[in-house]
């Protein structure tokens, strides 16, 4: 019997034991795995067998340092990868943000009429299998689809979307005639032309797909905040003089900032663990304009059969979202003070 203090007693006993089930399941379906994983990054496994046993040849940080010292191919896929998913959050996140906010707002709005449609329109495509819906926009972007079938309609040619390597910022400085320049030095095993490549055509496809199917979400997170913003504020801005945008910015927008940063954290890991769409769609090609880090582990580890490198990779991947999430909860709060 658990010692009495005070009135209700000493219940941090009584606390652990409730608790015990849910840290039993976390650590055994989670952190377990995780730290199994970790072992794998340290060695050089090639799937056959225990990677526990003593035959698995230990491979330290060998794998980590492949991807950022050695020149070879692992480094340079590595940090192409880097650049092709850099670029998809770049575009993904704020578009994604500002979009799902525009139809929060106009959801929200007192006067509009058939809410509950156009709330299941918005979201509907947030709950479709990312498969399907990765599937229908592989013929809508065919080269006779219905994208270059639109445009056709304007005059306008078409890209050939999932054969074309180059990126939108090549294709821009060939429009003005600008040759490729700073080919010569680079950063990890990446010329600076490379870096500077922009999103290709085909990851523009994919950002348009992965934007109209997370803006839903997102829409219902800032419909939620909207409806706790209290209507007394809105009604003081309104008798101080300010208009629309004033009150969107003045008013609204600050009440909104904690669900804001929830909503570009999300993005941000989200975006940074794209796989479903890159494996339907692209399987990283073409020219590896596509390839993203998460699919790079999987190609790594289950086609390749280097598990270590996979898991390496894994864990860098990891690191690169702890490190922008604590980034953006740092400017986050000096902005806010």
């Amino acid at each position: 019997m658990f010692a009495r203090k005070g009135i209700r007693g000493n219940e941090q006993p009584a606390g652990w034991l409730f608790v015990a089930p849910a840290l039993i399941i976390l650590g055994l379906f989670m952190l377990l795995p995780i730290l199994m994983a970790l072992w794998v990054s340290l060695t050089r496994w090639n799937g056959q067998g225990s990677p526990f046993t003593g035959d698995v040849p230990f491979a330290g940080l060998g794998n980590y340092t492949r991807l950022f010292t050695d020149e070879g191919l692992a480094r340079q896929d590595f940090m192409t990868s880097i650049r092709n998913n850099a670029y998809y959050v770049f575009l993904v996140v704020p578009i994604q943000t500002v979009l799902a906010l525009g139809l929060a707002l106009i959801v929200n709005n007192r006067l509009l009429k058939g809410k509950g449609f156009f709330r299941t329109a918005f979201y509907f495509p947030s709950v479709t299998s990312s498969v399907a819906i990765s599937v229908v926009f592989l013929f809508m972007f065919a080269n006779g689809g219905a994208i270059n079938a639109i445009l056709s309609v304007f005059g306008i040619q078409g890209p050939q979307w999932f054969s074309d390597p180059r990126g939108l910022l090549h294709l821009l400085f060939e429009r003005l005639g600008v040759s490729p320049f700073l080919t010569d030095s680079g950063l990890f095993g990446l010329s600076w032309w490379d870096w500077l490549s922009g999103p290709s055509v085909a990851m523009c496809a994919i950002i348009s797909l992965v934007v109209w199917t997370t803006s839903g979400t997102f829409m219902v997170m800032f419909l939620a905040a909207l409806q706790n913003v209290p209507v007394q504020l809105e009604e003081a801005g309104r008798i101080d003089g300010a208009n629309r945008w004033q009150l969107l910015r003045h008013v609204i927008l600050p009440q909104l900032r904690p669900t804001t940063f929830l909503v570009i954290t999300l993005g941000l890991i989200g975006t940074w663990q794209v796989f479903d769409q890159i494996y339907v769609m692209s399987q990283g090609n073409p020219a590896k304009t596509t390839l993203t880090p998460a699919f790079l582990s999987y190609r790594t580890a289950f086609r390749d059969f280097d598990y270590g490198s996979g898991a390496a990779i894994s864990f860098v991947l990891f690191l690169i979202i702890v490190l922008l999430t604590l980034l953006q909860r740092r400017l986050t709060r000096e902005r806010d003070s």
